[in-house]
């Protein structure tokens, strides 16, 4: 059974913050503190201490590449994402090494794995899709 959440992540990046609400059609609004755009980052985001000071690094990192956490659909979730600076690192590396998309290549779970698609995964850990209903 599939669960989709109503409610999203907003974060403000330079206030290190994070609030859930429900996503509107207006867009996601205003940091109530510094007035910054706050990014709709998806519901299943997990989102850093305030005082995790590299791991907020590591998210504005992944944010400001365009990859979000937003759910799928039957265990098809919004996957990986570097936790540190070093990992952030090294997956900006193999984008440098391969010519994978930078988004793509922050997914990534193991940097030091490529298939022979340049994809980072070995065929092994990679995940089967349904075509099923929900």
């Amino acid at each position: 059974m599939c669960f989709y959440s109503s409610r999203m992540h907003f974060v403000c990046l330079d206030c290190r913050v994070a609030y859930k609400k429900t996503a509107t059609s207006r867009g996601p609004g205003r940091c109530p503190q510094c007035r910054a755009e706050l990014i709709n980052a998806g519901a299943h985001l997990a989102v850093p201490r305030k005082r995790d000071t590299a791991g907020w690094r590591a998210l504005d990192a992944v944010l400001r590449s365009g990859l979000t956490f937003h759910g799928g659909c039957c265990g098809t979730g919004p996957g990986y994402r570097p936790r540190t600076p070093r990992e952030v690192r090294e997956r900006l590396a193999l984008a440098g090494r391969t010519g994978m998309p930078v988004k793509q290549a922050l997914a990534v779970p193991d940097p030091t794995t490529t298939d022979r698609y340049g994809a980072g995964v070995s065929p092994s850990s990679s995940r089967a899709t349904t075509s099923g209903g929900c």
